[in-house]
């Protein structure tokens, strides 16, 4: 039986020859390290998009925050709820209360045309009539420019992630709502949620403008506490003068992400596996190149007794080591160039623009360094197996 202690000696011995012999190989093993570097780069760094996009979603949702839309409704956009369908609403159990009031919005959701500050092409802004209960059930909503609007008046109030996205939106500037021109009047920002994307005014000058009658698109509101859902949700779904749909704004927005989170995903998981394809073969190269330079080297080892398993550990160590550095490289590169920039995209649920951050996150990094590893465990892989098997006869008659 072989001696465990002895194996493990040979490997170490073996592959403390195969790292140190990395300087004279230091121009293919920088091209492995760097073409993996950039494969991990780009992957993690277009999978922040997606890991964004759910955080923008979700940010600012809490488990006793609701929403109620009309039954079969997949959006705000196609929902529709009257005035008397929001005063029952109102007086449902589980609602929370301030100053004997409850913590009810009922809101409308249109789209304008606002251009990009980047590019100036047009881009669709979302535009959201709210009553004051918003500024409560939204957590983390706060003024940091101006002031809120004052019910009743044409005044805007923009979220920070609108501001920088699109023009005209500074306070003091107007924009075009339906057929007038209305002042910014304030900035917002919520904890970095979705409402940060949007343009909000008063819901009642808003129907007039948009001539909607006592009509809505949706209800927000915040519960008593998240155990209240069930009785909330019931007593609204049971109703028979009500045909409508309750979820947790947090339940709602992650659903709204999930297209735009596969789409991202699925996209970045291509470009990975075609350039990870790309850096298998260069890390193949780079190993055979390297087997090939210590040919003599291998031989004169296995002459000298050491077994075969040690030379395929060696070769995949020395894969492995270079993948690492690729994978830490390539890791740290993208969390420095992509983590926290700003961008907006299509949200496909509203056909609005949302804005969002870049969201380079651990486990990103983390899958990317196993990825970078998986990498050079099959460009070493062959070349080990090769290295092993190469008789010893020929290697040694080349020196």
């Amino acid at each position: 039986m072989a001696n465990p202690f002895r194996w493990f000696s040979q490997v170490l011995a073996v592959s403390r020859f195969s790292i140190l012999g990395l300087p004279q190989r230091l121009g293919s093993s920088a091209t492995a390290v760097f073409g993996i570097a950039g494969v991990v780069a780009v992957m993690v760094g277009v999978l922040s998009i997606a890991q964004g996009i759910v955080k923008t979603m979700t940010q600012s949702s809490t488990p006793d925050s609701v929403i109620v839309l009309r039954s079969g409704s997949t959006s705000e956009m196609v929902s529709g709820l009257s005035g008397d369908s929001v005063t029952v609403v109102r007086d449902a159990p589980g609602l929370a209360r301030d100053g004997g009031e409850t913590l009810v919005s009922p809101e409308l959701f249109v789209i304008i045309d606002l251009p990009l500050k980047s590019t100036g092409t047009p881009a669709n802004v979302p535009l959201r009539g709210v009553h004051n209960a918003a500024f409560e059930i939204r957590d983390g909503l706060r003024m940091v420019e101006g002031r809120r609007f004052e019910p009743g008046l044409n005044e805007v109030i923009a979220g920070v992630g609108a501001k920088a996205e699109f023009a005209g939106l500074e306070v003091g500037s107007r924009i075009a709502v339906g057929s007038q021109d209305w002042p910014v009047v304030g900035i917002f920002e919520a904890g970095g949620g979705i409402a940060e994307s949007e343009l909000w005014v008063d819901a009642a000058v808003l129907q007039q403008a948009y001539r909607r009658g006592n009509s809505y698109q949706t209800v927000f509101a915040r519960l008593e506490s998240p155990q209240a859902f069930q009785a909330f949700s019931d007593a609204l779904t049971s109703d028979p003068r009500l045909n409508v749909k309750v979820e947790r704004t947090e339940d709602f927005y992650a659903g709204q992400s999930a297209m735009m989170y596969g789409l991202i995903t699925g996209l970045g998981s291509i470009i990975a596996l075609i350039m990870g394809l790309g850096a298998i073969f260069g890390a193949l190269n780079t190993m055979y190149t390297a087997v090939s330079a210590r040919t003599v080297e291998i031989a004169t080892l296995r002459a000298l007794g050491f077994n075969s398993g040690p030379v395929v550990v060696s070769v995949l160590t020395e894969s492995l080591l270079l993948a690492l550095i690729g994978g830490v490289i390539g890791a740290t590169l993208a969390w420095l160039a992509f983590d926290g920039i700003h961008a907006a995209t299509i949200n496909f649920a509203s056909f609005s623009q949302v804005t969002f951050a870049f969201e380079v996150t651990a486990g990103l990094l983390v899958l990317g360094i196993i990825f970078a590893l998986f990498i050079g465990l099959i460009g070493g892989l062959f070349p080990a197996v090769r290295a092993a098997r190469q008789p010893v006869a020929n290697a040694l008659r080349e020196m």
